[in-house]
């Protein structure tokens, strides 16, 4: 969803809400893709501070749908975001030449959800959700994961495959021992 943001950019110190209806139903990224099942309309407050910088704040839950880190079993996995952001404004009337102001240009640059006077809110919500990715996805805290032998998920069943795992250390004289094992 594109938000015409002309109107809050032209008035000094203007305070605007809108309501924001996400056009999204997946994530994609490096990681795959992964099913949002729950994300309803959220608030985002703009303001205009000084006409210099424009603030957009709002919140908003998104349930989405993570395979777990050791057995990959579904798990749904809901996110609380908390979206604050202060973009400056560039003024071409006002504008003076400071080291502040190429910081503002290089920052406008670089964001991927703002276009002119155009916010995306699917590319901004979008941005917060990647930064808000748990950093480990566990159905349950002491989860098995899966038999490395069979690929079974240990959490339902026990395959019986050996699992040990020799000591590397120990592989030469491994070795050793199988090549003069007597029959």
């Amino acid at each position: 969803m594109v938000l015409d943001l002309s109107e809050i950019y032209s008035n000094w110190n203007a305070t605007e809400e809108k309501t924001v209806h996400p056009d999204m139903d997946s994530i994609k990224s490096k990681m795959g893709v992964f099913p949002i099942l729950k994300m309803e309309p959220f608030t985002l407050h703009l303001t205009n501070e000084e006409n210099k910088r424009l603030l957009i704040r709002g919140a908003l839950d998104v349930t989405i749908s993570v395979p777990c880190d050791r057995c990959l079993t579904e798990v749904l996995t809901t996110l609380h975001l908390v979206i604050d952001k202060s973009i400056p404004i560039k003024n071409s009337k006002d504008a003076e030449p400071d080291l502040e102001s190429e910081e503002d240009d290089d920052q406008l640059e670089q964001l991927e959800y703002m276009n002119g006077c155009q916010l995306d809110a699917d590319r901004l919500v979008y941005e917060e959700i990647l930064f808000a990715w748990p950093a480990k996805v566990l159905c349950k805290e002491d989860c098995r994961g899966i038999c490395p032998n069979c690929g079974a998920n240990l959490n339902e069943t026990d395959c019986g495959c050996d699992r040990t795992v020799p000591d590397p250390r120990m592989a030469a004289f491994q070795d050793v021992f199988n090549k003069f094992k007597e029959v």
